[in-house]
């Protein structure tokens, strides 16, 4: 439970918004989640990590588990948020992996709305900041590349990617609303192909599927004929976006992504060659095709000429690097899981506030 007061005034907050504010962080266990947290904290600020922790709290986030200005609720955002008062909030709980969004899509839907209106309802209540971490599928199968945000999309609302697509579509719609009615200070960021450390090996992207049958001596499958176009973004980078559009004065949606274009049989052999440079062996036949799913977009690309010039942001890991550093995350959870180190659930330090509440029937 939380006893934070609403008593920061916005003029407060924005006139002093280096250190020592409280901020929510929604899906906080996750990739994005977890590394924004941890630079939160490094910042100086107070943070609420809430989470449903349906795939557990990996290994990679043991280390924010040591912090004094950390409290941890294990809480699903439809539920109810009224014990929490914070400054800002970074919203970005929703699976974002196919795998995972199309195996419930119902609550997939429910997340993206009534999850986001009762954090909008927090907003309003505690006169915070909200960003909302939309995503590059609100473009859909895009007819144009790259995609700015005044693309209006190319979205199937009546499909299997329908839930999270349009999902995220509705979130934004949300977000305008309540800005428009209740005057809500929100941001919108639109953010292309996240990944780096911190992946399950089961999350389903395709970053965490081709290093993980890589590394593990299997064939990488690639759903189509490879030719389809995707823009990779570090983990790092794509935080230093998040972080800059929080503090800028910019309501509308933003790209944050790469726009180094990549056709997904380049990232395949990429990975293929740095895993082999990592020692491993690999098949002398890695890669393997399969049918392109339903509505998958074929050219994926970001202008994020709005960020440079807004935020006066881009993005500096290659995809080399960053492929390379997860890679070696990879290799070291597999170390740890052979020493007997269980890499799924943490033990808090006695200095971190954690909350796991029960979930509520």
């Amino acid at each position: 439970m939380l006893h934070w007061p609403p008593k920061f005034t916005a003029f407060w907050r924005y006139q002093n918004p280096i250190k020592n504010m409280k901020i929510l962080v929604t899906g906080g266990a996750g990739v994005l989640g977890s590394s924004l947290v941890g630079h939160l904290l490094e910042e100086g600020h107070a943070v609420v990590l809430l989470d449903a922790f349906v795939n557990g709290l990996e290994s990679s986030k043991n280390h924010l588990l040591t912090s004094r200005n950390l409290t941890i609720l294990r809480r699903d955002i439809e539920e109810s948020l009224d014990d929490i008062y914070v400054d800002q909030i970074y919203h970005l709980a929703c699976p974002a992996s196919p795998k995972h969004y199309q195996g419930d899509p119902i609550k997939t839907l429910r997340t993206c709305f009534v999850g986001t209106e009762n954090l909008l309802k927090c907003a309003l209540r505690c006169n915070a900041r909200l960003l909302f971490s939309s995503t590059s599928e609100v473009y859909g199968n895009s007819l144009i590349s790259p995609q700015s945000e005044t693309y209006f999309g190319n979205v199937n609302p009546y499909g299997p990617r329908a839930c999270y697509d349009e999902g995220k579509r509705v979130a934004e719609a949300l977000c305008y609303a309540y800005q428009q009615s209740h005057n809500i200070d929100i941001r919108i960021a639109r953010i292309f192909n996240a990944y780096g450390p911190g992946m399950a090996a089961s999350d389903g992207r395709v970053v965490s599927n081709f290093i993980s049958a890589a590394i593990n001596c299997q064939p990488i499958n690639i759903t189509g004929d490879g030719s389809a176009v995707r823009c990779f973004q570090y983990v790092t980078d794509c935080i230093a976006g998040l972080t800059k559009l929080m503090a800028c004065d910019y309501c509308k949606p933003v790209n944050i992504g790469n726009d180094s274009p990549c056709q997904i049989d380049r990232l395949a052999h990429l990975v293929v060659d740095l895993v082999e440079k990592n020692g491993l062996r690999v098949l002398n036949d890695p890669i393997t095709y399969s049918a392109m799913p339903i509505d998958d977009p074929i050219h994926s690309q970001p202008d994020i000429t709005l960020a440079k010039k807004l935020l006066k942001w881009s993005p500096v890991v290659s995809l080399e690097d960053g492929i390379q550093k997860t890679i070696e995350w990879f290799l070291s959870t597999q170390e740890s899981a052979r020493k007997g180190i269980d890499t799924h659930t943490a033990t808090p330090n006695a200095h971190s506030k954690v909350a796991f509440e029960k979930k509520r029937s």
